[in-house]
């Protein structure tokens, strides 16, 4: 079982901006007014930076309509497994569930081996969210999937994904810098093949946060703390990857780069190469980094 890929896929925006469908529980988003070309720019000089260390970029362009001011996050909605399946996921926005176009699948389709699609929106006539690799971040090698539960991330459904996928969850509660939940498991931390990179200091709940140094110890990752204000910065939305050359390489963007201290990037470069980019329109108005704009695809080339 593979940690990482070198496959990514991601959206090129054609509508993106300020959602207030998720900035309901999404308190990192600010309304910047039309960001549109800024945030076009952001991402083709990312896909520039990722396609310059050799990672397989697969960029499909989002359409027009109907109008996703946010697909330019697409491991929300889908994630691609080893075994050739896609799983689908049930989205909290309704103008999110509009992500899901037959486009994207059908170049997914096109390209690349698909044995089945799990198809788990239908949760969303019952008010149960599971935003993908949003709200899990999954340590593929051992199968663990860690979720901090919050609107998005139903308890219920993670089991369930669990149970289809054979992963073990861990789950916790984790609250910002205002005393809000964290609305995704990424924004808080990211499970490395030789690491974590974690704000304990999110998780109040003594007991939760010893569970999950127990189970990061149990699997060999040594754990890099990260604070609040650092979360803030989205140092915990951060993604390693592995190159067409099978080089480590760890991704973010340059607001959680430079809010990093000499010591944490030390301990992150024993493990990888760093790289970042300048995202600063999409993270202030999406709420999101560039984790969230990377959906990592485990399946086989045709």
């Amino acid at each position: 079982m593979l940690q990482n890929t070198h496959q990514l896929l991601m959206i090129r925006p054609v509508n993106f901006g300020y959602n207030a469908q998720t900035a309901v529980n999404n308190s990192f988003q600010k309304d910047t007014g039309n960001v549109q070309a800024k945030a076009l720019q952001e991402f083709d000089d990312f896909v520039h930076i990722l396609r310059k260390n050799k990672t397989d970029v697969i960029v499909i362009e989002d359409t027009p309509e109907p109008a996703t001011p946010d697909s330019i996050f697409p491991n929300n909605w889908i994630s691609f497994h080893e075994d050739g399946r896609i799983f689908l996921y049930p989205m909290f926005a309704p103008n999110r569930r509009q992500e899901r176009k037959l486009h994207v699948l059908e170049t997914i389709r096109n390209k690349f081996s698909v044995s089945e699609i799990v198809d788990l929106s239908k949760y969303e006539a019952e008010n149960m969210f599971l935003e993908g690799t949003g709200s899990m971040v999954l340590d593929r090698e051992n199968r663990i999937a860690y979720a901090c539960l919050s609107p998005r991330t139903d308890e219920k459904l993670l089991n369930e994904f669990c149970r289809l996928t054979g992963y073990t969850s861990v789950t916790f509660t984790s609250i910002d810098s205002m005393g809000i939940d964290i609305y995704h498991t990424n924004v808080m931390m990211c499970i490395a093949s030789n690491y974590v990179v974690i704000c304990l200091n999110s998780i109040r709940d003594e007991e939760e946060r010893k569970k999950l140094i127990v189970s990061f110890q149990n699997t060999n990752k040594e754990v890099i703390t990260i604070s609040l204000e650092q979360l803030n910065h989205f140092a915990g939305n951060m993604l390693q990857v592995k190159n067409e050359d099978g080089e480590l390489i760890l991704v973010m963007s340059s607001q959680a780069y430079h809010s990093l201290t000499a010591a944490q990037i030390e301990s992150l470069r024993k493990y990888n190469r760093i790289i970042h980019s300048s995202l600063n329109a999409i993270e202030t108005a999406g709420g999101g980094s560039a984790r969230c704009m990377m959906a990592e695809v485990f399946l086989r080339r045709k």
